[in-house]
């Protein structure tokens, strides 16, 4: 038996009508552009010899600290971020403070998610000493290759964050929204691997220097 309409029921079929029409003819939302950007310049000073114990001391000063004063972000990275409809940083104080430099009052999400990878010192001797740039990559390196992570987050597990921080990056371009991230330059080339697995296109690559940047868009 069929229901009794009044007016109400009435308009509420023409508005549903309008919606489903407005849904058909309205095409979908072109994907926005992914930009991952590394932190400027930290203020921590490399210009030291240290071991492998010293570097652990190091990095856990470095993955504290803020950047070094008086640097100035790219003209292009500002303008990515006015463009920009989310912006996001990591949690870390240089990630926040590089934000900060490139938009200025405006209001930007912190996100754990986008921390840097961690960098456990290598099971090296104590006589062996080196610049942290150097203990660096091969604290990478034994990170990587030997699943060196000292009772930190693992390589698959840093994989799997990166996993996740791509498909939230994803979530957000394919709504059709320019997201700028503003994070760390390892991991930010975790992402962006992960970013190519499902099937994004590099547009532009800066490699790894400060404030460098790497733009991605879904075909």
């Amino acid at each position: 038996m069929r229901g009794r309409q009044g007016p109400l029921a009435d308009r509420l079929l023409h508005n549903m009508a309008d919606v489903t029409i407005a849904d058909q003819a309205s095409p979908p939302a072109k994907p926005g552009v992914i930009t991952l950007a590394r932190h400027g310049e930290p203020a921590l000073s490399r210009q030291v010899r240290l071991n492998a114990p010293e570097y652990g001391a190091w990095w856990s000063r470095y993955e504290e600290g803020g950047l070094k004063a008086g640097q100035t972000p790219p003209d292009t990275l500002i303008q990515i971020a006015r463009e920009a409809d989310v912006i996001i940083a990591s949690t870390r104080r240089r990630s926040i403070e590089t934000a900060r430099a490139v938009v200025g009052d405006r209001a930007f999400a912190t996100d754990p998610t986008f921390i840097e990878a961690p960098l456990p010192p290598p099971p090296w001797p104590l006589w062996l000493r080196m610049s942290p740039k150097r203990l660096g990559f091969f604290a990478r390196f034994w990170w990587w290759f030997f699943n060196n992570h000292g009772g930190q987050e693992t390589r698959k597990q840093a994989e799997v964050r990166a996993g996740q921080a791509a498909d939230l990056l994803i979530e957000l371009s394919d709504a059709g929204q320019d997201v700028l991230v503003l994070a760390h330059g390892f991991f930010n080339w975790m992402i962006a691997d992960a970013l190519k697995a499902r099937g994004l296109t590099k547009l532009v690559d800066e490699g790894h220097a400060y404030w460098s940047i790497k733009r991605f868009r879904r075909a």
